[in-house]
């Protein structure tokens, strides 16, 4: 199995497979669904693979849907073929062999009512993230360090590779970060003009694409911000309403995801607007129009594109090895803010990503209040990119994030 193939997700895939009788996997396009589910044969053995990619298979389906799902199947970018879920539906309703069918698609199927209506009771849905760090460096075979330290907040003693700025900018779809960094701008150009002309003509009837263009944009301008979709709106000059269908379209698409706010503990004047996360780094800082990281410039943009590429990484991992588990944000309106918010049964978990390689005290001010506001936080972070760990208090901790991200 090479690195592209060697996926965090394998194991609920595998489960899930003998279990349900439709298994949904989606996510961002060119994150690698159709290369996994056409090589990964420990789970998809004696599965036909059929693509709607494929005219000809699209005219079947929707004029002889009942031949394509006569054996076990995986039918790729399905959002193009809703009429198939019917016939789907009524199949699985008289036979439910688990395992028979593979969904995948670039649109997040659960978030569209007429296949979570079909499907309801039938089917399980996982996302493939973009890459995660792990996967990049092929290992992916021992516990992520996450998921230890969420059973038990222990540190070890080694030092840890700092992230470097092209692992940012990279991103984690395949093609980008498994290449060289030779013709990257050129590929991340190709991948939103397909996006644009293609998958959004496809899912939306929107035709002004220059606005969508202009809106997806500045929402990868404000990656890892709080988003105020009026503002958003304005800048982009777009009613508020077509602002607001244009993100359900980048949401829906797997372009951005929107991490809501903590409310676990009881304080004043909290913030309670969803954070706009573009869903790769690499591809938010292509559209942002950052290229490389130069010292003292962009500093903003350059903390929020590694707090990015953080939170995908995070949120791979907890899909794969803790799927139980939540991520939001903190914030009290011009006081205090803690990135990330992991909640995990009864245990939270608090992250503050600084994309520097040394911090200092001031830095640890916010998890300091969040940590006595939130009694269950069994540890505050402080995710920073040196090499050391340290234990500086009682649940607070300064920790690499080469260390958190293995």
């Amino acid at each position: 199995m090479t690195r592209y193939h060697a996926r965090e997700l394998t194991t609920r895939l595998k489960v899930a497979m003998k279990r349900l009788p439709v298994v949904v996997v989606s996510g961002l396009r060119q994150s690698g669904k159709s290369t996994l589910l056409q090589n990964e044969r420990n789970f998809v053995s004696g599965h036909d693979y059929q693509t709607f990619d494929d005219f000809s298979t699209l005219a079947a389906a929707k004029q002889f849907p009942e031949s394509l799902i006569e054996k076990p199947v995986i039918l790729d970018e399905v959002q193009r073929c809703p009429e198939i879920l019917l016939t789907l539906k009524k199949h699985i309703d008289v036979t439910r062999d688990p395992g028979k069918f593979i969904l995948s698609g670039s649109a997040n199927l659960a978030l569209i009512g007429h296949v979570t209506e079909s499907l309801a009771g039938r089917a399980g849905y996982y996302v493939l993230h973009p890459m995660t760090r792990r996967e990049c460096s092929g290992n992916v075979q021992e516990e992520p360090f996450l998921t230890r330290f969420l059973k038990h907040p222990a540190l070890p003693s080694d030092t840890f590779e700092p992230v470097q700025a092209s692992e940012i900018l990279r991103g984690g779809l395949p093609p980008a970060c498994l290449g060289s960094d030779e013709g990257l701008g050129e590929w991340f150009r190709g991948y939103v003009q397909t996006y644009v002309e293609r998958d959004v003509r496809q899912m939306s009837r929107i035709t002004d694409l220059v606005s969508f263009q202009m809106l997806a944009k500045l929402a990868a301008m404000r990656t890892s911000q709080v988003l105020v979709q009026s503002t958003l709106a304005r800048d982009a000059k777009l009613k508020a309403a077509t602002a607001k269908r244009y993100l359900d379209l980048l949401e829906t698409s797997f372009l951005i995801r929107k991490l809501p706010p903590y409310l676990g503990n009881r304080t004043s004047r909290l913030v309670k607007s969803p954070k706009l996360h573009f869903t790769d780094s690499g591809l938010a800082a292509h559209m942002a129009g950052m290229t490389h990281f130069e010292p003292g410039a962009d500093a903003l943009l350059r903390g929020a594109l590694f707090e990015t590429y953080v939170g995908q990484n995070l949120s791979a991992l907890l899909e794969a090895h803790q799927p139980e588990a939540t991520m939001s944000y903190w914030h009290e309106q011009g006081r205090h803010e803690v990135d990330m918010v992991i909640e995990s049964g009864k245990k939270v978990l608090a992250i503050e990503v600084k994309a520097a390689s040394r911090w200092s005290d001031k830095d640890l001010a916010s998890l300091r209040v969040f940590l006595d506001r939130t009694p269950q936080c069994i540890a505050a972070v402080l995710a920073y990119n040196g090499e050391k760990p340290a234990q500086l208090g009682e649940r607070l901790f300064c920790i690499p994030m080469g260390l958190l991200l293995s």
